[in-house]
């Protein structure tokens, strides 16, 4: 536990880490990269090229700084971190890698005159405290997954035994294990580890389930992205057959039980978590709106079988938005989806459950539109593909 003294030491560090959080992340991973390559793998390099990875970090250091006197008002963060830790499979020996990397980074960023002796022993215990936090929660959901029905520890291999191209940029793969052995049932939302070897290099990914599971396979829906190592291989190189590696499903971002009105937006590939949350709740009776964002009909994944659903239950309406639309494309509205356009679209009862996915910037504006509307903060629900961060607004 920490004493009084240092919990002062860590709070005193809140200015600094506000001001300059994100050079203590970048030297932090330039360090730990250089002395710890091995550690590459567990890391997107395209987030870190972009930045996000870094300033990820920086947030949640500056989180942890702030409520370190009391860590329940860290709310869900603690919940992302290790979520995200299982569908990679972060393990205990990793954590003293990070610990004495991030106090090098404090000690050189910071300087010997503001990162003292005692600053760094506070931070030291600090980290401890945060590191059992999250090598208890991740043992914790390792060995549930473990002893479920058709669930496994670590890496487990599948085989592709299909692969369908759902748009212009967008494929999906059903996966299937090699074992033959049957699959753990999971959450609408959640999403599954990848594992690959390429070029030599291994490659650790996550990707949403976009369909609810049958016990024998699971179905992920990839966008390629430009320059994607991994998403231009499964794309392009991964055939039928293949094997590849799972980590079991993970994730927060899940469909709660319910009886309220279910709103889902989705932007672009965000439509893949949402597509197996409506599978999930298409039959329970509820009022559900799903709303979907792309630019054109090309790149519109499963719109067909959104309509298919919405045929069959009067209680599902469909609403599609087309930002740059192409000659021929049918959209209930055209540009980026307005505040005005969204109000047409929600239930006229806003005691609702939204969920809400796709590029920030839309998240973030969909995030201050349900406010705006009138939806309850704590009933809007989102989730990041890449690195969590804060959604202004």
């Amino acid at each position: 536990m920490l004493s009084p003294q240092q919990i002062t030491l860590i709070k005193a560090t809140v200015p600094l880490l506000e001001t300059g959080g994100e050079a203590l992340t970048r030297h932090f991973y330039q360090l730990m990269f250089s002395q710890y390559p091995e550690v590459r793998a567990l890391f997107n390099q395209a987030h870190q090229a972009s930045g996000s990875q870094q300033r990820a970090l920086a947030n949640a250091v500056l989180m942890y700084a702030r409520h370190i006197d009391k860590l329940e008002a860290l709310g869900p963060l603690v919940g992302q971190i290790v979520n995200k830790h299982v569908s990679l499979q972060i393990l205990p020996e990793y954590y003293p890698i990070v610990g004495s990397c991030l106090l090098q980074a404090i000690r050189e960023v910071l300087g010997a005159e503001i990162a003292t002796d005692e600053v760094i022993a506070a931070w030291a215990g600090a980290y401890g405290q945060l590191a059992d936090i999250l090598i208890e929660a991740e043992e914790s959901v390792y060995a549930a997954t473990a002893d479920a029905p058709g669930g496994w520890r670590g890496a487990r291999s599948f085989r592709l035994s299909r692969k369908v191209q759902e748009s212009e940029e967008i494929v999906s793969l059903y996966l299937a294990p090699a074992d033959g052995g049957s699959l753990p049932p999971f959450q609408a939302g959640q999403y599954i580890g990848l594992r690959l070897l390429l070029d030599g290099e291994e490659q650790r990914r996550n990707y949403s389930l976009s369909a609810l599971g049958d016990g024998r396979e699971y179905r992920i829906s990839v966008k390629r992205e430009v320059g994607g190592k991994v998403s231009n291989y499964l794309h392009d190189q991964l055939q039928v057959g293949a094997s590849l590696e799972l980590f079991a499903p993970a994730g927060d971002f899940v469909l709660r039980e319910s009886n309220k009105p279910l709103v889902l937006i989705s932007a672009g590939v965000g439509i893949t978590p949402a597509l197996s949350m409506l599978e999930a709740a298409r039959d329970s009776g509820r009022e559900i709106h799903f709303i979907h964002c792309a630019r054109h009909a090309g790149v519109h994944a499963f719109r067909d079988w959104v309509d298919s659903q919405g045929a069959e239950r009067p209680q599902l309406r469909h609403y599609v938005c087309y930002s740059e639309p192409r000659a021929g494309d049918k959209a209930d509205a055209e540009g980026f989806l307005s505040l005005e356009q969204l109000e047409q679209w929600l239930p006229e009862q806003r005691d609702l459950d939204a969920y809400f996915l796709g590029p920030k910037p839309f998240m973030a504006q969909i995030k201050r539109h349900l406010q705006e509307l009138g939806v309850p903060p704590g009933q809007s629900h989102y989730e990041f593909f890449g690195p969590a961060s804060a959604l202004d607004g």
